[in-house]
Order: C-alpha cells, then structure tokens, then sequence
C-alpha cells in the first residue's frame, strides 16, 4: 500500500468514526479518489500568531504536503482572487478565495443529499474538483455536472479529473444562474453559501428534488439547509445545523460600506434586546432574516463602543451602545433595522429559542423566511 492510499484509509476510518461518513456507498466512493490529485498546486498555512492573518505558501512535494492532503482540514488555494502557493514566496495577508474543504464536511453533505442511483445532479461551485470526483464515483461522470465561477480554479479542476479519468459536464460561469440546458435536475448541491437561494435554482430542480445550501449572510453566520422543491416552484425545508460555514458566492458578496451615515442623527431609544446578542452564532443566523441586507460592524465613539448596523442599499442605520446596564439605539432610514431584529428575535424568544435544526426554511422566486 502506497503512502497515500495509507492516508487514505486512515481518513475515511476517521471520517466514519465521526459519523460524516456513514453509508457504503459514500465509503466506497471516497475511497476512490486520491484527494493530494486535487492539490497538485499546494495550498496556504496560516502564519501562527500573525496579525492581521498573514499565509505562506506549502509547495506540492514539499515537507507535510502529503500528509496535509488527507488531514481532515479546509486548506486554502487561492488569495485575493487569483494567487495560487506555486505563485509566491514568501508571506502574504490577503483574503483566502477558494480553499479546499474538509473531507468530512463534503462528505456529510454529499451523504445529506440523499442521492439514489442514476440521479443528475448539478454542483455548485467546482473548487479543486474534488468534491466533484466523488459525486461521479457515487452517480457516474454522465450524471453530474459542475460549475465554477472562476476560469483558473476551473481549469486546475478540469485537468486534475482528467489525471482521475473522471469526466464530468463542466461549466465555467456563474453558478447562481445555474444550468438552464442540463435542467431539470435531480439534486442541485452548492459547495459555496448563498446569501439568497437563487430562482434559477428552484426553476432547474425537478418537482420533489432537492437543494443543499447554505444559507449564510452578512452578519456572518451561515446554516446547513435542504429545501424540497414542489410543484408550484417554492421550495421548504430543514435547517441542518452544524454552524457550517463556506465562502460565500462572490455576487452575493456584501457592497463596500463607502462614507458611513451621520450616526449622531436618528431617533434614540433604550432597546429590548441588546447588541450583545450578535456575539451568538445562532442569533446572527436567526437575525438576520430581519435585514438580509445589514452588514455589522463595531466602532468606537468617545466613551464607548458602538454596534452599527448599515445597510447600504436603503441608507438605513442602526447604532447602539450600552450606559449603565443599559441599551440605547439610535437608528434612521426607511427601515428601523433594530426594530426588526427585535421583533423577529422576540418571536423567536418567546418560542423558547428553539435550535436551528428545529427551523424551517421557506422559498420563493422573491423572499425566503425562518420559522419553527
């Protein structure tokens, strides 16, 4: 048995005790693709104890390149949107911009999925193409398109199953448009978040089929979801849970905030809820169904530390800070936005803050919505 093949077993005995991986058939299908194949460019480690986030380059062949292709970690391949660790030496502090994803998350999704034989399946975001070989080893190459976003990403990908023989539809394009020619699908996975579900989606699912997402959002918190789509194109379903967080699609990327709002205008009161909340994963996800378009930031003005929340498009604002156990806000704009985080949050208070994987999600062409 060769090194990797050894690393290979190693990580799907892990990946089965864990729980992520649980039936035969995903077994046997991880089992048949070499993820170091997907790596062959190398990938990025952070800088231990950098500040701001600092990543140096870990060359293909180099010390621990191996045995870090069958961790079961996200490894990140490319910075700022184009650097790939074969292009540099080196420390960089950019933004990471595709990465390959833990094995063990891939695999619970793909297993979420709940495929059958022979089902055409459409994903999202092609990456390193790894997740794509293991879609085609459960469905076959014939079954399974791919679509990716970026040309360099895509192309790596193209020839990395081409070193597998593995030969699937890919597509290179905006995957939030979907596949309009292969359509309708079976399974349609995402292996990017959406801060919406896209119509195009609901449209190229055959009745009964099924959406993985994740929904995430720019309060920064994302969910696990699978959406059943029915005959009237609206589509609901389970929130899956788990905190899974991914890129998200870079449409769906929050706008710059540009020259911020005169925070000393707007309307003052003390608040039911305070902003202290927003340190809750949980509570970011759930709030953010309120203002889907908000983006938070914290801000220190004189004496204290402000939470403020914009959204760009309407010009709407909230600010608040906390003065003797207290919270005050002062928000302007058409949309009250901390009205509607406490409205929402209060519902979901009064439910007895039930978990995520207790909520639903619903879809339409125009609007999604939590409930439980």
């Amino acid at each position: 048995m060769s090194d990797h093949e050894h690393l290979l077993r190693q990580l799907i005995d892990s990946m089965t005790a864990s729980g992520s991986l649980r039936t035969q058939p995903w077994k046997h299908a991880a089992a048949a693709v070499p993820r170091h194949e997907f790596l062959r460019s190398g990938f990025f480690r952070v800088v231990p104890g950098s500040s701001p986030t600092a990543w140096v380059p870990i060359p293909p062949g180099g010390e621990g390149w191996l045995a870090a292709c069958y961790a079961d970690e996200s490894l990140v391949t490319q910075i700022a949107g184009t650097i790939k660790p074969t292009d540099m030496r080196g420390e960089i502090m950019r933004e990471p911009t595709s990465s390959s994803t833990l094995p063990s998350l891939v695999l619970r999704m793909l297993e979420d999925l709940q495929v059958e034989s022979n089902m055409k399946a459409l994903e999202i975001g092609t990456g390193t193409g790894y997740s794509t070989a293991v879609l085609c080893a459960r469905l076959g190459d014939e079954n399974v398109t791919s679509i990716e976003y970026d040309e360099g990403v895509a192309q790596r990908a193209r020839e990395a199953l081409g070193r597998l023989g593995t030969f699937p539809t890919l597509l290179t394009g905006d995957g939030l448009l979907g596949d309009d020619e292969g359509a309708p699908y079976e399974r349609i996975i995402a292996t990017c978040a959406v801060r919406t579900v896209p119509a195009a989606w609901l449209e190229q699912t055959r009745p009964g089929g099924q959406i993985l997402t994740t929904i995430g959002g720019w309060l920064n918190a994302s969910e696990l979801v699978r959406l059943t789509v029915h005959e009237d194109g609206t589509a609901s379903g389970p929130v899956l849970g788990g905190h899974v967080s991914f890129m998200l699609a870079r449409p769906h990327l929050p706008p710059p905030l540009g020259l911020l709002p005169d925070l000393s205008a707007g309307k003052e009161r003390e608040t039911v809820i305070g902003a202290d909340v927003l340190d809750d994963w949980t509570t970011r996800f759930v709030a953010q169904f309120a203002v889907p378009a908000a983006q938070h930031l914290k801000l220190q003005q004189g004496r204290h530390e402000e939470d403020v929340l914009v959204d760009v498009e309407t010009g709407s604002w909230a600010a608040l800070h906390e003065e003797g156990g207290r919270w005050i806000v002062r928000q302007d704009g058409p949309d009250p936005l901390w009205d509607a985080v406490e409205e929402h949050l209060g519902r979901w208070h009064a439910a007895g803050t039930p978990a995520v994987e207790d909520a639903t999600v619903r879809v339409t062409a125009e609007a999604q919505s939590l409930h439980w």
